[in-house]
Formats: structure tokens, sequence, C-alpha cells
């Protein structure tokens, strides 16, 4: 991303309904797939400005990754240097199966070869390891944000699951996410397009909507993601949990 990106996702991403609830979402499907132990060691790969990384620090060891050095400043100043590599997604620093939870927050999207950073994944889990990943989806909702964060792709679902080679991982749950938020949000884009907002204008998810509109799309963000009976055929972005099959380590 760009480094003025870092600083405006960093002033709204603790209580944004989106930012929020994401990392809520996240959290729920950790605790249904791997419940953390104090010495369980999780990593959060591309981990941005570390707000979910530091938040995990209450329930085990974290470990955050990232690349570019806005990320890392913010990083080390939020989770401590000892607790921040220097790295990409796609050659970690890391031992073949020694991280027992694997998250991946809206990064995959920013890698050229992203199924070469899912078979890294699967390397450094430990078999019953889980990753848990989301990533914009739908081609269709393509426009300056994407542009702006320098994205190689939205995804659908099969393209996500095809990253996760079924010797080593066993998906888990892969569904829609931010379903309700389509309609509004592909008008949004689409009209970006037909006006394109100035500059100095700034875009709608650098501003937390009033409190009550606020708490209502945080609540049905959280809702719909956190549930495994419906299985939603489009929405904003995708989640997939991938549990590591006890198999022989993918090596790289």
């Amino acid at each position: 991303m760009e480094p003025e990106e870092y600083e405006k996702l960093a002033r709204v991403e603790r209580e944004h309904w989106f930012y929020r609830g994401k990392r809520e979402i996240v959290r729920y499907w950790i605790r249904q797939t791997l419940p953390l132990q104090a010495d369980s060691l999780l990593v959060d790969c591309g981990a941005g400005t570390g707000l979910f990384a530091r938040e995990m620090t209450k329930d085990c060891r974290v470990l955050a990754t990232d690349d570019h050095e806005d990320s890392l400043r913010l990083l080390r100043e939020r989770l401590g240097p000892d607790r921040v590599l220097n790295a990409s997604c796609v050659e970690l620093p890391l031992p073949n199966a020694t991280v027992d939870c694997l998250t991946a927050l809206d990064v995959l999207e920013h890698v050229a070869d992203d199924r070469s950073a899912v078979a890294e994944f699967a390397r450094v889990l430990k078999p019953g390891g889980v990753a848990v990943v989301t990533v914009p989806a739908m081609q269709l909702l393509w426009s300056d944000w994407d542009r702006v964060l320098h994205h190689f792709r939205r995804y659908d679902r099969p393209a996500l699951q095809i990253l996760f080679d079924p010797v080593h991982f066993e998906i888990l749950h892969l569904n829609y996410i931010n379903v309700l938020a389509l309609p509004a949000i592909l008008l949004t884009r689409k009209l970006r397009v037909l006006f394109p907002t100035r500059k100095s204008g700034g875009r709608l998810e650098e501003f937390i909507p009033p409190s009550i509109l606020n708490g209502f799309l945080r609540q049905s963000f959280v809702s719909l993601a956190c549930q495994r009976f419906l299985r939603f055929p489009a929405g904003v972005g995708l989640l997939a949990v991938a549990r590591r099959r006890d198999s022989s380590i993918p090596q790289q």
C-alpha cells in the first residue's frame, strides 16, 4: 500500500464496522476450530498496522510479519521488535511445522504468486494447525480502491479454494462474507467510475459512519459470517478456514 494508506487505516480501524467486524469474525473462527493456549504460536502474515496481532497477544504467543517499512514501523511500535519479522508471506523465516495458527487478512490479493504463499502457509503450520484467510471478492467490484491498495486481483470461491492443495489442507469453512453490504458497495464502486472522487474528497472506507449505522453494519457483517448453514452465492469478501493435514511437509 501507499504510505498514507497505513495512516488512514490506523485512524479508523479500531471502530469502523468493517475492520472491527473482520477481527471479530477471525477470532470466532479461530475459537471454533483451534482453541489457543498461552504457549500456542499465531503468525499474522501481512499484519498491516498490527491491531489484530496486538489483540491476539492476550490469548497466545504472536509473531507479526510484513515486508513494507511503513507497516513494520507501526508493528514495532504496537508489538515490540521481538514480535515482528520483516518477511514476505511467500518466504517466512520460520522452521517447518512450528505454527499453530496462521492468519492472512486481506493479504493474498497483494501477492503476485498467491499459490506459493499458501504453500508456504502449509510448510510452517503444524499438522492440525489452522489457517484463516480473508480476501476481497468479485472482480465485478474492482475499483480505484483496489488500485490504490496495489491489489493483483479479487477472488471468487473456486479461485480461493484451488489455492489450498487438498493433499496438505482440509477446508473447514469457505464462504462469502460482507453480504448485506454488497448492493450498496457495488453501486458506490460503479458510480466512482462515472464520477471519480476528487483527491481531496476521500473515499467512504476512510470514514466511520454514525454510531447506530456503524453498529448495525458491524453486527450484520459478523452474524452472517459466523455461521455454517447459509452458503452465499456472492459477497464483498471471502473467508477460508483450512486445517493442515497430517501429511508430509511441502518443501519450497
